[in-house]
């Protein structure tokens, strides 16, 4: 039997995050699993190419990290208590290394993240934070693209499915 008791689901806040996060509430849900809900904030030394001068920089990447945490909680601000949440968000300079790391130190049994399906000269350019975490994660990595499949129905779609004989 398969045990999942940490599912990882790296978010950037798009609606491909939405949706992989919607995944990985119903997989930690089946599963008994603790949800861990991880941004990836950027560090101020990656945005202005390390000229920050040292005497702004901790302000400001406290701000950065500030504004992720509060639209992380705004994100899981409706669950309901079914399963235990973990909201994280981390500096990275490299958003995939810093799922990668977050996913080995924490045990995690299972990684979901949304994969945005960029071109081939976008992908040549940008590269895929979710390509480099498939690559490196020591555990499964499942990628969603948005719209997805619908494998997940909504709880008002399931009540009406049960009742109806």
């Amino acid at each position: 039997m398969i045990r999942i008791q940490n599912v990882l689901v790296a978010t950037d806040f798009s609606e491909t995050s939405d949706a992989a996060l919607n995944y990985g509430r119903e997989i930690a849900r089946s599963f008994g699993s603790t949800l861990h809900v991880l941004h990836a904030a950027d560090s101020v030394y990656l945005l202005y190419g390390g000229e920050v001068r040292t005497d702004v920089a901790p302000d400001l990447q406290e701000e950065i990290e500030e504004a992720a945490r509060k639209q992380l909680r705004a994100l899981l601000e409706h669950e309901d208590g079914a399963i235990h949440v973990k909201p994280v968000v981390v500096i990275a300079i490299d958003p995939a290394e810093a799922i990668v790391d977050y996913a080995a130190q924490h045990q995690i049994d299972l990684v979901v993240m949304g994969t945005h399906g960029r071109g081939a000269i976008a992908h040549l350019f940008m590269g895929s934070v979710a390509e480099r975490v498939v690559r490196a994660a020591h555990c499964p990595v499942l990628t969603i693209r948005h719209p997805e499949h619908e494998f997940i129905r909504p709880d008002a779609q399931i009540a009406t499915a049960q009742a109806t004989p």
